[in-house]
């Protein structure tokens, strides 16, 4: 399992937890993982979050592999180009 931390702006919607094991292939797996584990995180989420994988960022790369040992750091959506 995949193990999934979220930044602390995102406490109020998880009753205060930060970290979560989430079984997953890819992000859109984890999303969808945290969105059961979380339903009041689901709308943030939808909105559009960055995705770190082991170090490495990611945006809109759904189907972006996750290994079961990686650590995934779910973070603000980045704006930019």
């Amino acid at each position: 399992m995949a193990q999934v931390k979220l930044g602390g702006t995102y406490k109020s919607y998880t009753g205060g937890r930060t970290e979560f094991d989430v079984e997953a292939k890819n992000i859109r797996e984890i999303l969808s993982g945290l969105a059961v584990l979380c339903p009041d995180l689901k709308p943030v989420l939808d909105k559009g979050v960055t995705v770190a994988i082991d170090g490495q960022i990611f945006r809109n790369a759904w189907f972006q592999p996750v290994r079961p040992d990686s650590e995934v750091h779910i973070l603000p959506r980045m704006a930019g180009g």
